[in-house]
């Protein structure tokens, strides 16, 4: 665990976050508050979903997607 000064913080951040990815980081005010740095890796894709529970079968969709398209096609609804 490496401590710094706030003044060494903020003179040396991209060093500091670099060395947060492997260990913890400690950084101490003159006011004699103390903050810990520590690098939290994202576990997940911002495209990621959540699934959906249905009893649709994939013949329902299937032909949902068909009827949309229909619809698309001629403007008109089926």
């Amino acid at each position: 665990m490496k401590v710094y000064t706030y003044s060494e913080a903020r003179q040396k951040l991209s060093k500091v976050l670099d060395l947060a990815r492997r260990e913890e980081v400690i950084i101490k005010k003159r006011s004699g508050e103390i903050f810990t740095i520590v690098y939290k890796q994202s576990s997940s894709s911002p495209f990621d979903i959540k699934g959906v529970k249905t009893k649709a079968t994939t013949k329902d969709i299937m032909e949902a997607v068909e009827i949309s398209r229909s619809i698309q096609g001629d403007g008109k609804s089926a």
